[in-house]
């Protein structure tokens, strides 16, 4: 559930950041239709026997290009379809080939960085945590994870108490939780 919902939370913010539909308080209106539709996608791949319906990251690509609607993962679904019938000649195209691909799509996802204010580390140790972990554990979540028990760490040993949502606190527990039963 935690991958699921901390994958599809940072895809989102991540993605409707890259294309300025946040609002001035850096929230994403409309998000909790987004979130029911992962939900039933998550559930209906579940009851299908697929591996698990979520949101990429790749989505970032379209939005920066101008997507808003869904007619653009519309439109990719279809050429998904399509390329089914194709898929013995994409085969034969080397995995190499697609690496311009990735590195576009990482380079619009590095391109939020410059939103961290460095100027306070107390905000910034914590980002920089999140966003180095994401690649070396291959996972979004995991990512968000290690920056939420870094944020309440450092807020705890810094007096900024007052800076942390409860929510925050019992997110902590549970993650550290998690690594120390591994």
């Amino acid at each position: 559930m935690f991958v699921d919902l901390f994958d599809t939370i940072g895809t989102l913010i991540g993605c409707a950041s890259s294309g300025n539909m946040l609002d001035k308080d850096g929230k994403l209106p409309g998000i909790k239709g987004a979130l029911t539709a992962d939900a039933l996608g998550t559930t209906l791949g579940a009851a299908l026997g697929t591996s698990t319906v979520t949101t990429f990251v790749e989505s970032a690509s379209g939005v920066s290009a101008g997507g808003r609607t869904g007619l653009t993962a519309l439109t990719a679904s279809g050429l998904f379809f399509i390329s089914l019938f194709f898929s013995p000649i994409f085969l034969t195209i080397p995995a190499f080939a697609t690496a311009p691909a990735l590195v576009m799509v990482g380079y619009l996802m590095v391109t939020q960085i410059t939103k961290i204010n460095f100027d306070n580390p107390i905000d910034a140790v914590p980002a920089y945590i999140s966003f180095i972990s994401m690649p070396f554990f291959y996972s979004i979540s995991e990512g968000i994870s290690f920056g939420i028990i870094s944020y309440n760490f450092i807020n705890l040993i810094s007096g900024n108490t007052h800076k942390i949502h409860p929510l925050m606190y019992i997110l902590s527990f549970l993650f550290v939780l998690k690594y120390a039963l591994i």
